[in-house]
């Protein structure tokens, strides 16, 4: 079982955490304890000091694994741990006829999948997308566990971890359930909670931001280098190869702290940092419009449809005293996703955002859609919700390092209620809130959305669970009590 780290353990990260370097205290993988010192030292120069103060590593700022397998010393550490397939596989975009499939492969390679006699496309790796491909298997059966193998330049590449089920289809009276969570920064004391949360088998993990800790707003060798880490990881590893992944960012693996893209793409970073983003997930899509590129996207699993919400790519930049847009999610993603949210047909709707959405969940609001800049934008969703009659809509959140369930009343319609989990691995934590419903911080621990159409009455139930795979505290809503006919 994953356990909690000891205090003193945690005197030792103290000056760390302050800096945000990389974590290497307690680790414990054998590929690990080999490729993350090498990769720290290539890619970012070392561990001391913060991302802003270190010149880069000694490839420059856009190091990446094209780099490092043009060193001898590196590939033999790739020999010697046989990693060929270097990252994932990764599931992603399930439906309940499909999935797809992921991978980062060290150096130039040619894959597909192979589901019984199913079979994907074959694909080649390249340079240009960082070794990374997708393929999309078709044809399989709804809510159907299916194994699978990776063939990769004509080697079957098989493991127990290769399996995952297929989502339901619409209108099945079925339960089933999916994860959420947010701020993973990469500490190994911490990394077997991945393999508990694998244990309850979630259909999907929805990844709400500070996935991994990036900032770094202008190194994309920093940036990839939290990647690889990462997904080297065992625990991890097995989890991705699993469940269906979707993800957005938040400002810790957008940029910096607190950090704002602000409207349009003159900022430099913006669109590389985005393509290193999407290198690294197996979203179904990333914005609903290439012109406006972002990470937002939907899906749905059954009768619910997500909503992955962009909240930094377009928001208003508080910093720069020019920025007057007013807004979390710029007016492009606005407008598609009311219109997303009029045209849905799901049962329950779940809009996901990387920071919270409640009045008093964050401090002052400063950071969140209580602030001055966007909380006319958040009454703007809410009061669509009432005017177009939108019912079973429910909230997610992250950012805060507590777990909390959060009621906002409104006149004119039920009340919204939020879900907010976000410390799957981070050491630091919030203190808990005693305006909320409920708010809990011991530990680490994820969130689960438990769906259940067996009844006349479907319910939502929102579990907090912990490091252990311990259920510290749920609750159930009726979708009769998220109607506007009440």
């Amino acid at each position: 079982m994953n356990k909690l780290v000891p205090l003193t353990l945690l005197g030792a990260f103290a000056l760390q955490l302050s800096a945000k370097p990389p974590i290497t205290q307690g680790e414990t993988d054998p590929v690990m304890l080999d490729l993350d010192p090498y990769m720290i030292e290539a890619l970012r120069g070392g561990v001391e000091g913060t991302d802003d103060t270190i010149p880069p590593g000694r490839f420059g700022s856009e190091g990446s694994l094209i780099d490092l397998l043009e060193e001898p010393t590196f590939r033999k550490l790739i020999k010697k741990h046989d990693l060929k397939l270097f990252n994932g596989p990764m599931v992603g975009a399930v439906t309940s006829s499909s999935a797809r499939f992921w991978v980062r492969t060290a150096g130039e390679a040619e894959f597909k999948v192979v589901i019984g006699e199913l079979s994907s496309e074959a694909v080649k790796t390249t340079a240009s997308s960082d070794f990374t491909g997708v393929v999309t298997v078709e044809g399989l059966n709804p809510l159907t566990e299916y194994e699978y193998t990776v063939v990769l330049d004509g080697k079957v590449i098989a493991d127990e971890t290769y399996r995952f089920q297929t989502y339901p289809e619409k209108g099945t009276k079925e339960r089933y359930s999916v994860a959420f969570g947010a701020c993973s920064r990469y500490v190994p004391v911490h990394e077997g909670i991945w393999r508990t949360m694998a244990g309850t088998e979630p259909l999907a993990y929805l990844g709400l931001g500070d996935n991994v800790y990036i900032d770094a707003t202008e190194r994309r060798d920093v940036q990839r280098l939290h990647y690889y880490r990462r997904m080297l990881r065992e625990e991890y590893r097995e989890f991705i190869a699993g469940t269906a992944m979707y993800a957005v960012w938040d400002d810790h693996d957008i940029g910096a702290n607190d950090c704002a893209g602000g409207p349009g793409l003159e900022k430099p970073w913006k669109l590389p940092n985005l393509e290193v983003f999407q290198q690294n997930w197996n979203n179904p899509f990333y914005s609903h419009d290439p012109k406006v590129p972002g990470t937002w996207h939907n899906f749905t699993v059954g009768d619910v449809e997500f909503f992955m919400l962009d909240g930094r790519f377009y928001r208003t930049d508080r910093k720069d005293k020019t920025d007057t847009s007013n807004t979390m999610l710029g007016e492009e993603q606005k407008l598609w996703l009311l219109e997303s949210l009029r045209k849905s047909t799901a049962t329950f709707k779940v809009l996901c955002s990387g920071t919270m959405w409640h009045d008093l969940a964050d401090k002052g609001g400063a950071d969140s859609w209580a602030g001055k800049h966007y909380k006319a934008e958040r009454d703007e969703i809410f009061d669509f919700i009432n005017a177009q009659k939108i019912d079973g809509v429910v909230l997610l959140a992250g950012d805060r390092h507590r777990t909390d369930l959060w009621k906002t009343e409104r006149a004119d319609g039920y009340p919204l209620y939020e879900f907010l989990s976000a410390k799957v691995t981070n050491i630091h934590t919030h203190n808990t809130r005693k305006q909320a419903e409920w708010s809990y911080n011991i530990g680490n621990f994820w969130g689960e959305l438990d769906f259940d159409f067996s009844t006349d009455d479907p319910t939502i139930t929102f579990k907090a669970i912990n490091q252990d795979g311990e259920v510290v505290r749920a609750t159930t809503l009726e979708l009769s009590h998220l109607s506007h006919k009440l």
